[in-house]
């Protein structure tokens, strides 16, 4: 067994794949995949070792021998100052930077944004200045961290718990600020997204 095909195997297995499931994601029919998985072969095309690294979230430098790292490839999403209600993301201008996010978190059409942590009322699990990825999503499941609307404003991330009593209280972590809960004819909230990393700058 050859290098690439040693790396072509390892990529696999780290992907969980098996070689019906690869051969769906990228083409190539599954007698070929072992043959280059096990160094049966002769010269793999580029485009077939590119097609592989893409349905194994690896790069195709990493497979060829010019990159030791088995890096994922990336997805850049927009860092926002603020999230304004009621406006589509693409169309808000106030994009202060980008953050990366690895490319299969976005399978099945997932999308993300990040936006900066401003105040204290979330700390010490956030300090003002982090920057939060969320998975833009209608929906939480009781006690997520969730970027919210409440009543049109701009949005505010708490914690989002789901009363037994039908009502929503958003928790901050800070004992200094009181929690807030509201109920289905209060101010309307809104969920635009679910917290999935802090990154916290130096």
């Amino acid at each position: 067994m050859n290098e690439l095909s040693e790396r072509i195997s390892l990529a696999i297995n780290n992907a969980g794949l098996s070689y019906g499931e690869l051969s769906k994601l990228c083409g190539i029919s599954k007698s070929a995949l072992q043959r280059y998985a096990t160094g049966e072969t002769g010269k793999i095309p580029i485009d077939r070792i590119e097609a592989i690294a893409k349905a194994t979230n690896v790069t195709a430098a990493y497979l060829m021998g010019w990159d030791e790292k088995p890096r994922s490839r990336g997805v850049k999403i927009s860092v926002y100052s603020r999230v304004p209600a009621g406006i589509p993301l693409e169309v808000i201008d106030d994009i202060v930077d980008t953050e990366e996010i690895p490319e299969e978190w976005t399978s099945g059409g997932r999308e993300y944004f990040a936006t900066i942590v401003c105040g204290d009322s979330m700390y010490p699990k956030y300090i003002e200045g982090d920057v939060i990825i969320v998975r833009k999503q209608p929906s939480f499941e009781s006690g997520q961290d969730c970027v919210v609307y409440v009543n049109g404003y701009e949005a505010t991330l708490k914690k989002v718990i789901r009363l037994n009593d039908g009502g929503i209280r958003l928790q901050p972590f800070n004992t200094s600020y009181p929690p807030k809960t509201y109920y289905p004819d209060d101010e309307p909230i809104s969920i635009a997204g679910v917290v999935v990393e802090i990154r916290r700058k130096p």
